[in-house]
C-alpha cells in the first residue's frame, strides 16, 4: 500500500469516526429530551396558593409513581408549572410560553374560570388539549370544546345542590355573595336554578371584586337581610376573610362555599372560624380508603411522607390519572394531535370507584357531588 493510499484510508477512517461521534451525540441528546412535556399555569402564589399546592401534590404523586415504573413507553412525564399569581392575563401569557417556547404536548390543571377562559383561544390556535382544568365553569362544558377534557363536575351543579340542601335544612332566607367575574356569574346561574326548584328568592345578592372585596359594604347588607344562610362564591383568602368578618359582626348565618375551596389550606385560613362551614365536594370522602381511588392516593401519600390527603389532592390525583390514561392510549410517540384523539377515545375509564368517559358530544367528566361540613377538629365531615 502506498503512502498516499494509507493517508487516504486514515482520513476516511477519521471522517467515519467523526460521523459516529456526531450520531452518538445526537442520540444522547434525544435521550436527554425524551420527556413528555406537560404545561401548567396556575396560582402557585396569591389567593388560591394553599389549595393549588395540594392539587399539584396530588397530581405529582401519581406522575412520580408512573415515572418510577418506566413512564410511558420509556419516556418520563415532566410537568412544567408556571405561576400566574391567579391573574387571568398572566395565565394566558404563561400558556403561550408553555406552548410556543417549551413545546408542551398538552396543558394541565389550570386554575380559575376567567384564567382558563383566557387560555381557550390558544388551544384552538395550536390544536392541543387542556386536561382537567381546575374549574367547573359551564363554558368549558357547553358547548363542547374539542380541546377541553374536564374531570371535575360543573359549579352550576354544586351551587344548585347547595341551595337545595339549605332548603332541606329548613332555611328559606338565603343570601348570595359572588365574585364579579365569569366564575361568579356561572355559579349564580346554578344557585338561581336551586332557588327556582325550591320556589325561593335570595334575600340579598351581592357581586364583589375578586381581588379586593369590600367587606365593610358586604357584611352590613347580609346583616340587614336577616339571612339564615349565605352562599359565598369566591376563592381561598377572599372567602375566608369574608367569613371571619361576618362572624366578627355577630352573624351566626350558615355559610356554604363551593369545592374550589375544598382544601385543608382553606380550613387553616379560616382558623378559629372554620367550624360549621359547609363546603360542597366533587370527590369522595378522603378517609374512605375502601374506595380504590382514595386508597391508592393514601398509599402513595403515606410512602411520600404525607400525613394526610385532602379533597384538593384528590382532584390533582384524578386529573393525573386521566392524563396518563390518554398518554397510554396514544400507542406511539406522543404528539398534540394524537393525544387529543386518544383522550376523545376514553369511553369508560375506572379511576378506582369513579368512572369517567368522553365523546364528541360530551367532555363533562365526573358527576359526583355532595356536601361536607368542617368539624371542630378542623376536618371535613360527610
Amino acid at each position: 500500500m502506498s503512502v498516499l493510499t494509507s493517508i487516504s484510508a486514515i482520513r476516511l477512517l477519521r471522517k467515519y469516526l467523526r460521523m459516529l461521534s456526531a450520531m452518538a451525540l445526537l442520540f444522547t441528546m434525544g435521550l436527554a429530551q425524551a420527556d413528555i412535556l406537560i404545561g401548567q399555569t396556575t396560582g402557585v402564589s396569591g389567593a388560591v396558593a394553599a389549595s393549588v399546592k395540594e392539587t399539584i401534590d396530588g397530581a405529582q404523586l401519581y406522575l412520580d409513581s408512573v415515572n418510577k415504573k418506566g413512564g410511558i413507553r420509556g419516556e418520563k412525564i415532566k410537568l412544567i408549572t408556571l405561576d400566574d399569581k391567579f391573574e387571568p392575563k398572566l395565565a394566558a401569557e404563561n400558556a403561550r410560553k408553555l406552548i410556543v417556547e417549551e413545546n408542551v404536548v398538552a396543558l394541565f390543571l389550570s386554575r380559575g374560570t376567567p384564567h382558563t377562559e383566557a387560555i381557550l383561544p390558544l388551544l384552538t390556535e395550536h390544536s392541543l388539549a387542556m386536561v382537567a382544568p381546575s374549574t367547573g365553569a359551564m363554558l368549558l362544558h357547553d358547548p363542547v370544546n374539542p380541546y377541553v377534557f374536564n374531570v371535575r363536575p360543573t359549579y352550576q351543579r354544586e351551587a344548585e345542590k347547595a341551595i337545595l340542601h339549605l332548603n332541606v335544612l329548613g332555611m328559606s332566607r338565603i343570601a348570595v355573595v359572588h365574585v364579579d367575574d365569569s366564575f361568579g356569574r356561572d355559579c349564580l346561574t346554578g344557585a338561581n336554578k336551586g332557588f327556582a326548584l325550591t320556589k325561593l328568592q335570595a334575600v340579598s345578592v351581592q357581586k364583589v371584586d375578586r381581588a379586593k372585596p369590600d367587606y365593610a359594604a358586604i357584611i352590613p347588607q347580609i346583616m340587614e337581610s336577616k339571612a339564615q344562610a349565605v352562599l359565598w362564591i369566591g376563592s381561598g383568602t377572599a372567602v375566608a376573610d369574608g367569613i371571619k368578618a361576618l362572624r366578627l359582626a355577630g352573624s351566626a348565618a350558615q355559610v356554604v362555599t363551593l369545592s374550589n375551596n375544598a382544601s385543608s389550606g382553606f380550613i387553616k385560613q379560616l382558623g378559629a372560624f372554620s367550624r360549621g362551614v359547609i363546603v360542597t365536594q366533587v370527590f369522595p370522602n378522603e378517609r374512605a380508603i375502601a374506595i380504590g381511588f382514595v386508597g391508592e392516593l393514601k398509599r402513595l401519600a403515606t410512602a411520600a411522607g404525607m400525613a394526610e390527603i385532602s379533597p384538593a389532592m384528590m382532584e390533582g390525583f384524578a386529573a393525573a390519572k386521566v392524563l396518563v390514561e390518554g398518554l397510554r392510549r396514544v400507542g406511539g410517540k406522543v404528539t398534540r394531535s394524537n393525544l387529543v384523539a386518544a383522550l376523545e377515545n376514553i369511553k369508560k375509564y375506572d379511576l378506582g370507584g369513579l368512572q369517567l368517559g368522553y365523546s364528541p358530544n360530551d367532555h363533562t367528566g365526573l358527576e359526583f357531588s355532595e356536601m361536607s361540613i368542617i368539624g371542630s377538629d378542623g376536618k371535613f365531615k360527610r
